[in-house]
């Protein structure tokens, strides 16, 4: 529940700081007053419209939600904030947070009800509510649906893989023909991994050969008259041994050398070079030899796959069959069931609606095509008529009567509700039918309102006059002899009379 809301500056409102309890809040106040404005700032911070208020804040208690994106724990207090300086930014527990992804956020435990939005009749969320109560009533239903949703969904996956075997077929000999051409491609080199780098050394010293071997040759003058140096240092007493053994090790490498030269004196030149040509092609094509062998493997099996693509084929359409017969027996079952529980979930709005001078509604299972939710879709007929020919006025009451039915099976006692013109232009008779439903609801939900009737306002729990003077609006929480003040201006107008304070003293205190 919302326990406190703070504004400030947002159109006529300087400052606004109200506190609220459970049950149903109402605002009321002569047209203009500024209402409306007040609702949507309230809303904009469930990411429902939007409001550039400098500053606007609600601390929300009692939820029962979990969201580690901002530490929220069961029970512990929450404070969105929307804030607008040069752009506008929304803030859950100080952490910043799109409008979006607030509205998100916020559906969790808030709904906002107004004319255009006919969600709650969807046919998927009535379906999914109708799982929900029979998996209540009947322990063994939950295993049936979770036995359904296993059975759909391997359907679903042999079915996917089928298709696109199927599409593969279609174009099995140009996907054979190029994995053959792929393969053939890289057998034909036929690299072997680290030959490249073999190879690159073999060239880089058949470049270098004839500059090297000159300087050898001269270096030769010098190693053929090194004995000098050695008997030099034997005359001056010093050991030679360290000179030889440098010399020995030239020698040695000098040598090396030579006979590498010597074994390439024989080798294909423009062999290695065009060897080192296929080489480099696959590495710039493949990113590297091992890569390219990789790819040939996988082109290979590949291959061997399109062979055995009719043992395949024949396999999976035996699955597709089997998981479909079994997914439609368990679908009918599941409708079975659900047709008994939605005679007793009609029954309950049903019940509502006759609150509401509204009656026959009938809701319907009707046939449609299998998919994760089984092969049922809801209809909604009020005295045959369908939903989206009865007048807004009919539907209000009866998504009214319909929420109620759920609160009581659900018994949400936490959530928040937020409801749009829920009573404009109803007569006196059908805004009380309104009031009771209404009250019933606010023991499951904390409902805010725009009153433009005396008995709706009369069953509020908090009752919040708005007001305008000199451009500027004020809301205070009304008593009960101001709020008998304020249905008498309601039902008289400004100039209030004995006989709409009296009516309005029986509204008040029948409550």
């Amino acid at each position: 529940m919302i326990s406190r809301f703070y504004l400030e500056n947002y159109l006529s409102f300087n400052k606004v700081d109200l506190k609220f309890d459970k049950g149903l809040i109402v605002f009321t106040g002569p047209s203009g007053s500024g209402k409306s404005i007040l609702m949507s700032a309230i809303l904009a911070l469930f990411g429902n419209t939007d409001s550039k208020a400098s500053l606007s804040e609600v601390t929300i208690e009692e939820l029962n939600i979990k969201d580690e994106n901002f530490a929220i724990e069961p029970n512990d207090d929450i404070i969105i904030k929307q804030i607008t300086q040069n752009k506008t930014r929304y803030l859950i527990n100080n952490q910043t947070i799109s409008k979006k992804n607030l509205k998100e956020f916020s559906s969790k435990f808030s709904s906002y009800l107004h004319l255009k939005d006919t969600s709650d009749f969807d046919s998927a969320k009535i379906i999914s509510f109708l799982d929900y109560l029979s998996s209540k009533n009947d322990k063994s239903y939950k295993k049936l649906l979770d036995n359904y949703k296993d059975i759909y969904n391997q359907y679903i996956e042999s079915n996917k893989k089928l298709q696109k075997l199927l599409s593969d077929e279609k174009e099995l000999d140009d996907l054979i023909e190029f994995a053959k051409f792929e393969i053939d491609k890289i057998s034909r080199i036929d690299p072997k991994v680290d030959e490249y780098d073999e190879l690159k050394l073999i060239k880089t010293n058949l470049s270098k050969k004839d500059k090297i071997k000159k300087i050898l040759d001269e270096s030769y003058l010098f190693l053929n008259n090194s004995h000098k140096i050695s008997s030099a240092l034997q005359y001056l007493d010093q050991d030679s041994n360290f000179f030889d053994d440098a010399i020995n090790e030239v020698q040695n490498i000098f040598e090396k050398f030579n006979d590498s030269i010597a074994s390439m004196e024989d080798m294909d030149i423009e062999g290695v070079l065009d060897r080192i040509e296929q080489l480099s092609f696959l590495i710039k094509k493949y990113g590297g030899i091992e890569e390219a062998l990789e790819y040939k493997k996988a082109k290979q099996i590949e291959l061997d796959g399109y062979e055995n693509i009719s043992f395949e084929k024949a396999i999976l359409e035996k699955n597709v069959k089997k998981y479909l017969e079994q997914s439609e027996e368990l679908a009918k079952e599941l409708s079975s069931k659900r047709a008994a529980t939605l005679k007793i979930f009609t029954k309950k709005i049903n019940s509502y609606l006759k609150y509401l001078y509204l009656e026959n509604l009938s809701i319907s299972l009707e046939l449609k095509t299998i998919d994760s939710t089984g092969i049922d879709s809801i209809s909604f007929k009020l005295n045959d008529i369908e939903l989206n020919k009865i007048s807004s006025g009919e539907f209000n009451r009866l998504r009214l009567a319909l929420l109620t039915a759920r609160s009581s099976y659900e018994l949400n006692t936490n959530g928040i509700l937020f409801l749009d013109e829920i009573d404009a232009n109803l007569s006196g008779k059908e805004s009380e039918s309104i009031a009771k439903v209404l009250s019933e609801l606010s023991k499951h939900y904390q409902i805010f309102a725009i009153s433009h009737q005396p008995q709706l306002s009369a069953t509020a729990s908090q009752h919040f006059l708005v007001t305008k003077k000199n451009n500027i609006s004020k809301v205070e929480l009304l008593h009960e002899t101001e709020k008998v003040k304020e249905i008498a201006r309601m039902i008289s107008g400004q100039d209030i009379t004995q006989e709409a304070l009296e009516f309005s003293k029986k509204l008040v205190f029948k409550k």
